[in-house]
């Protein structure tokens, strides 16, 4: 009834197709419908449709302001992302730091004046200990860090009274990102390896295998010998002599040759060789194997190898020709 009404008070002489009222009239019967507009007959939901204005402006509106809003909350998420992930991030950072220290490369720092000029007090070198474990053995004039074999280091490690930084301290050498101050490890230069005979007499030059070095490493207002000449010495097999670059003030091989080894330091007490001044900054250099080690004839089995040589080329030749002898009288 109520449609029918407001169909009449809007003039049309028809009856309204029940399929031209509109969402609203039909959805709101509670409210009697909507009145008609007196001069028209339209609907205010009609004169809403007809203009394109109303709801559909009302849900532009709106819509409008929701990318800022979006914006807002995407970085606030990131940021929230960020600070969870963090924590994740770090234990990974720790943990591939571990394995480099125990596998690949550690920072180790100069606790004395033994090896000046080549290194200072306070610098942190880093040291390969990758290739000792596929059998790479220390080589003549590396700068290699090993443990104590005993009775090098009378002293204990200094370690700092504050516990905090202690702790700190103990942390960051265990994942190997700070030196740490519990181990007993030296840092010399290689002068000789098993097998070769080392000696230093008078006041130099130290020579290996009879061949004397040219050592402009050494510490400059010093001598080769330093103040303690020795040898000769043959190092057995398995270990490595071992000198400091500052001859005078470097308790090395050449003191401890009352103990077992003979001064010596076994291979298996080898850290790795420190192959670069990674800090201070300004000190940053590589540390390469200085050329008089190359020199021909330095080798144990030097002397030995042309000989061994041309006897292992002459025993073919040999028998080659006696094959071509005997093949020409039998023919003959």
């Amino acid at each position: 009834m109520g449609d029918l009404v407001i169909g009449a008070r809007s003039g049309a002489g028809e009856p309204e197709d029940p399929g031209s009222r509109t969402a609203d009239s039909v959805g709101d019967p509670g409210a009697g419908g909507q009145q008609a507009d007196r001069s028209g007959g339209r609907t205010a939901a009609g004169v809403a449709a007809e203009s394109g204005t109303g709801d559909d402006e009302a849900a532009d509106t709106p819509g409008e302001a929701r990318p800022a809003k979006s914006d807002t909350a995407s970085r606030e998420h990131k940021q929230r992302s960020f600070w969870k992930e963090l924590p994740i991030l770090i234990g990974i950072a720790l943990v591939l730091a571990l394995v480099i220290k125990t596998f690949f490369v550690q920072a180790f720092s100069i606790p004395s004046e033994s090896m000046q000029d080549t290194l200072q007090k306070g610098d942190r070198v880093l040291v390969d200990k990758l290739t000792p474990r596929f059998g790479a053995k220390p080589e003549r004039g590396d700068v290699v860090v090993f443990h104590d074999p005993g009775g090098w280091l009378n002293e204990e490690p200094e370690q700092s009274g504050n516990g905090v930084l202690r702790g700190v301290q103990n942390v960051l050498s265990f994942v190997g990102l700070m030196p740490s101050a519990d181990e007993k490890d030296l840092i010399k230069r290689v002068i000789a390896v098993g097998g070769d005979t080392v000696e230093c007499q008078g006041s130099g030059p130290v020579k290996v295998n009879g061949v004397a070095l040219d050592e402009p490493y050494v510490y400059p207002g010093t001598t080769p010998c330093g103040d303690k000449p020795f040898g000769p010495v043959k190092v057995p097999d398995g270990g490595i002599w071992v000198m400091g670059d500052h001859r005078n003030d470097s308790l090395d091989s050449r003191f401890h040759m009352d103990q077992p080894g003979g001064g010596s330091v076994p291979v298996g007490n080898v850290v790795g060789r420190a192959f670069v001044i990674a800090w201070p900054a300004s000190r940053w250099n590589t540390l390469p194997v200085p050329d008089t080690f190359s020199q021909p004839g330095l080798s144990a089995a030097g002397a030995f190898a042309p000989p061994a040589l041309g006897l292992v080329g002459a025993v073919p030749v040999t028998l080659l020709i006696r094959r071509r002898r005997r093949r020409a009288e039998a023919a003959g």
